[in-house]
Formats: C-alpha cells, structure tokens, sequence
C-alpha cells in the first residue's frame, strides 16, 4: 500500500467511525492493520494471533488459503474481542472494500462490548494466549516436540467438551480444596443448632466419604482432567488449562455467530448507504453485499443472511409496519405490542440480551421462515439412489428443528459420572442421549485419547439402537457390551 493509499484508508476510517457513532453504535477503540493474505489466513486457522503451532491449525490454514486461490472463498477481515478492538484488514482489497470492512468490524466491535454474553469475556486474551504459546514452546524443548504434540493431540481431540455455562472468571476448587470440603461436617443450620455439639462432634470428625467423584455429574471435562486426571505431570495438568481457558474466551462468539454476523451486516448496509459514494463504489458496495447476505447451501444456514433478515424484520415491526405474514401472537402465546418508530430502539435492546438460541426462538417468525424459504430435509432412497427431499415446512417445526441443532453448540453433551468406576480408578463417562446416535468411529478414536490423559480404562454409557450400551477402551481394545 502506497503512502497516499494509506492516508486516503486513515482517512475513511475516521469518517466511518464517526458515521457509526453517529447512528448510536459504542465500540472500544479500534486499531486496524492491513496485512497480505498469509496472514489473514493464518490468522483464521489459529483462531488467535501468537497461539501455540499444532498441525491441525496447519491443515486449516492450506484448506482456507486453497480455497481461497481457487476462488471458492474469501476472508475480507479478522477481527477480535480485546480492548482496544484488533482488525486485520487484506491488502488486496479495493478501498471500496475496505472502507465495507471497516464498518462490519464496526459492528462487530460494538457487538462485542454491549452484548451481554461477552461482560465476563477476558479483552487481554491476545497477550495471555502468547504467554501460553510461550510456555507450550518452553515444554517442547523441556520434554520434547513429540510428547507435547500427541498430548495437544489427546486435549484438542475434547475442547469443546467443556461447561458453557462458566465464565473466564469461574474458577474451580483444586482437588485439595475438594478434598477439605468433603470432610468438613455439615451444621445444621435450624433453631437448635447450639445442641449440635451435644453429639460430641468436632469440626475435625470426618465424613463419610461420598460415593462418586465427582458427587454429581459434571459437565466440564476439561477442568475434571485438569484436576483429577491420576498420573499426569504438572506440565500436562497446565496445558489442560490454557486449553480450556481458551476455550472459555470463545464461548459468546460460539453463542451468537447469527445474531453477531447479523449486526454486523445491518450496519455495514446502513454505514455504507449513507455515505457519499461514487455509483462505481455504490454497484461495487452492493455486488459484496449480496454476495455475503446470498442465503447458502441447503446442507448449511448462511449466519449473515439469516441474521441480518431477522434484525431487518424487527426493525419493520417496530416501525409499525403492518404484513399479513405475522402472527397476532408471539412465541408465547401473547398478543404482539404493534408500536411506532421504536424500530432502532428495539434492535438494540436484541444487541444486547439475546444469543442466537433466544433471538431465534422470539424473532424467527412464520413469515421470516416463509419469505427465507427454510425448510428441513431428509435422505431417502429414490429408485435405488440416495436423494434429498423435503421433509417439513411447518414454520414452528423448522424452528424447532434449527433450535435442536445449536443444543451445547452441536456438540454431544458428555457428563462426567465416576472417576472411580469399578472401584479401580477407571473414569465412567455418560452421554445425554437426546435421540442423535454417538458417530462409534470417532467415539472409539477419542476415547483412546481419553485413556492417554487418564492412564486407566475409560468407559461411555450411550444408546445404541435404543438399547443403553457401555463403550469402553482399555489401553488395547475398543469394545462394547449392552447395560
């Protein structure tokens, strides 16, 4: 990029700025950088700068940077949720282009500092993900490339099983404290607790020991096998937890990519329009915008179209705007409040309160799923040869349906049930059969990652055919036996 390339970018971007601030959007401060494509890419498989190298993020950077020269995709930006916002710009990009970019990271900027699922998010994740990155490279050299490669390999074979529901600030009780809390007896807590030493009791009298750890099922695999995993060094145990803590940190971006890409798109629309544009940049600006809002395969759901159509919607309604398409009553049962010009105000009150399941199940109505042209499917057999079809249309099933698919992200909700399983320090895992069938090949191979971490047999319950069936990997064999 040429000095005078660079000045007109600096430029637009404080006219940007102060257009969206303009419109009510507040955002950190942003710095943006222009980078070439490597980077970009680079940046999209890691999932954050200066992460630590493993060869899964390898294999996504040559997949991204593949289909990218093909010209079967395209990254225009990067952006993350830190104080001050970091956005990567491509330095192949029309200034069109960037000046598109810059208010869609804009949107995503003030996304991500009102929203209320991003309040708990750490914003200096950038600079504790390179101290992790520091430290794993530290291991390598301490233990060797190898070791701490399959381990990585064992950990990020579960990262997303991990509990949702914590925040960056959750931490859990060391297996000390744990140990304390148990034996600690328990007061009663009526009006006559100042008999209760008539027992002769002390605070040093142990309790029974409980039946299970943990003494209920636990959702957080990571931090279980952090914390009690039996044989593993303090080096594994700390990599265990840099997973997980990054894990966290994506937790809000996970919980709302719809209504995230959604936003952002309605303001990049809006910023853009109200520009003074020549008619070459307006077709330009237009061409990229159907391009990111074009709705998608049938075998996937475009996060831009359906979002930004939702937010589009409200804002009609809120407008006051009649359509024989909706319903009198919400989701709830409730008559629908008609009120005028409230549109704005309303789209940002969704901005911050809602994630995708929330945002779906109030404003996905049967109208949107009508004019959206959304629909389940199904595989069937058509004369010998597998052919999709059409399988339902009801707008509540539909909705339903696309609710069910974002159930713990997609992702099969694991619960920890005994670490002692057996009474031989075997670790029982229980799967929440919700009617969708484990995949057994990958089961097997991440169950063989399990035993790597936890050093003894690990055993899943599940349901197979409808029948409750016990998966388990002893060192040497996968096999199965009905419950």
């Amino acid at each position: 990029m040429t000095r005078s390339e660079r000045a007109e970018l600096e430029k637009w971007i404080d006219i940007i700025t102060e257009k969206a601030a303009s419109f009510g959007l507040d955002f950190y401060p942003t710095h943006f950088e222009v980078v070439p494509d490597h980077v970009i890419y680079e940046l999209g498989s890691y999932g954050l700068p200066a992460r630590f190298s493993h060869w899964t993020f390898g294999r996504d950077y040559h997949r991204q940077k593949t289909m990218y020269e093909y010209g079967m995709s395209r990254i225009y930006e990067i952006v993350f949720n830190t104080d001050p916002c970091q956005a990567f710009l491509l330095e192949t990009n029309s200034m069109l282009a960037h000046k598109f970019v810059i208010a869609h990271v804009l949107g995503h900027n003030d996304f991500f500092k009102n929203n209320i699922y991003f309040e708990h998010t750490d914003r200096n994740m950038i600079e504790k993900v390179r101290l992790h990155g520091n430290r794993i490279r530290k291991y390598e050299e301490e233990y060797g490339p190898l070791a701490v490669e399959q381990f990585l390999d064992a950990v990020l074979s579960i990262e997303e099983h991990f509990d949702a529901s914590l925040t960056a600030q959750f931490r859990r009780k060391s297996p000390e404290e744990y140990e304390a809390e148990r034996r600690k007896p328990q007061r009663p807590t009526t009006e006559f607790d100042d008999l209760w030493n008539l027992t002769g009791e002390t605070e040093e009298t142990p309790q029974a020991r409980p039946r299970r750890i943990p003494p209920e099922p636990e959702k957080d695999l990571l931090g279980f096998l952090r914390d009690h995993a039996p044989e593993l060094e303090k080096w594994q145990r700390d990599i265990l937890g840099m997973i997980r803590d990054e894990m966290l940190y994506f937790i809000p971006q996970m919980r709302t990519k719809i209504l995230n890409e959604g936003w952002a798109s309605f303001w990049h629309e809006r910023i853009l329009t109200d520009l003074d544009l020549t008619p070459e940049e307006h077709l330009e600006f237009r061409r990229m915008h159907a391009a990111v809002l074009s709705p998608g395969s049938r075998m996937s759901l475009n996060p831009y179209y359906v979002g930004y159509n939702i937010l589009r919607d409200i804002e009609r309604r809120w407008n006051g705007e009649e359509d024989e398409d909706y319903p009198e009553e919400d989701w709830q049962g409730q008559k629908i409040h008609r009120p005028q010009g409230e549109g704005l105000q309303k789209i940002f009150e969704v901005r911050r309160d809602e994630s995708d399941v929330s945002f779906l199940r109030k404003y996905l109505t049967q109208g949107l799923v009508k004019r959206l042209d959304m629909y389940t499917y199904k595989l069937e057999e058509v004369n010998g040869e597998p052919v999709w079809v059409v399988q339902e249309t009801d707008w509540r099933k539909v909705r339903d349906t696309l609710l069910d698919s974002m159930t713990n992200f997609g992702i099969p909700v694991i619960m920890v049930e005994d670490a002692d399983f057996r009474r031989r320090g075997e670790l029982l895992l229980v799967h929440s059969y919700d009617g969708k069938p484990l995949d057994r090949n990958d089961t097997a191979r991440t169950m063989k990652y399990l035993f790597a971490i936890w050093k003894r047999p690990v055993h899943l319950q599940t349901v197979v055919d409808d029948e409750p069936t016990l998966f388990t990997y002893d060192g040497e064999e996968f096999s199965t036996e009905p419950l």
